[in-house]
């Protein structure tokens, strides 16, 4: 049986939910909107015209507030946990930049180790050189007490988790999918694996199938997650790319690999970006977050 603060909880996060799905502000501004709020039941009351029941667009189904409430009981069932912004769990590092999802399904536990923790990502199609250079880095990164989170994506991201783990490292994947799916399908075991012993998140629904907007939304919720993210290899147009330029929004540390100055991109962000870093392994990495964080509590010190 529920105590009231449960139901509370329980209903509050249904509504949150149900705002996700009607999308009647932006996805990027509704965490903001909810907190502004104080409460997603209240946000809700102001959103949507009176009339009952009211009916929600969610994956396949439409459904009312009350059948969205069981649906997040029904994920905690499977496995599927639900942190929203109301809630205390939400991630430090994420509720600090702007384009905050409402809600994380997650499978695993987050910790509270995961605000000391970097992004290592790159290119699906690394090279040799890269994926050894993306272990070095992910090796250098446990070793001093770091928490590797990456995509899962095949290349690089694979490389950084599975060196995390062959260290004895925590390693935490945010997927561009919902988490009933696997991209790519060859990851489905170490994805497995990670919602055992560490944590999956996603800031879609269960059933959400890889799409072209889902990774770009992912690599913003990687990029909020960690303090730090650091590119091994990214062509012109890839999403690590895209993190890099995200993290710089963020006002975290971006670390690139020298070998990236090949691209004009890369380039441009070591030349201009404020907060960019050109890097040769891990260790170096690891020097320059020590120092940042060092200034940092010197600051608040």
């Amino acid at each position: 049986m529920f105590d009231r603060q449960t139901l509370v909880s329980t209903r509050e996060r249904a509504a949150v939910l149900a705002l996700m799905a009607r999308r009647k502000v932006e996805w990027n501004r509704l965490a903001g909107s909810i907190e502004e709020a104080g409460s997603a039941l209240r946000l809700l009351e102001q959103l949507e015209e009176t009339g009952d029941p009211r009916l929600f667009a969610v994956e396949s189904a439409q459904v009312t507030l009350d059948q969205l409430e069981e649906r997040g009981i029904s994920y905690e069932r499977e496995g599927i946990g639900l942190i929203t912004v109301l809630d205390e769990a939400y991630p430090t590092n994420l509720r600090m930049v702007h384009d905050r999802p409402p809600a994380l399904f997650v499978r695993g536990e987050l910790s509270p180790a995961d605000e000391r923790s970097v992004a290592v990502v790159g290119s699906r199609k690394a090279s040799p050189g890269g994926l050894e250079t993306a272990g070095e880095i992910a090796r250098s990164l446990v070793a001093h007490g770091y928490v590797v989170i990456s995509g899962l994506a095949a290349g690089i991201d694979s490389a950084a988790h599975k060196a995390t783990l062959d260290a004895g490292g925590r390693t935490v994947a945010v997927i561009g999918t919902g988490l009933r799916h696997s991209f790519p399908k060859q990851n489905a075991e170490l994805q497995e694996h990670l919602g055992r012993e560490s944590a999956v998140l996603s800031q879609f629904w269960p059933g959400q199938e890889p799409r072209r907007w889902t990774f770009p939304q992912r690599n913003a919720v990687m990029s909020g997650v960690a303090r730090a993210t650091v590119v091994v290899e990214a062509g012109n147009k890839s999403g690590a790319r895209m993190q890099a330029r995200l993290a710089i929004e963020h006002g975290r540390p971006v670390f690139l690999l020298r070998s990236l100055l090949r691209h004009q991109w890369a380039q441009t962000y070591a030349e201009q970006r404020p907060a960019t870093y050109v890097v040769d392994t891990g260790e170096e990495i690891v020097g320059h977050l020590e120092r940042l964080y060092s200034d940092e509590l010197a600051l608040i010190a």
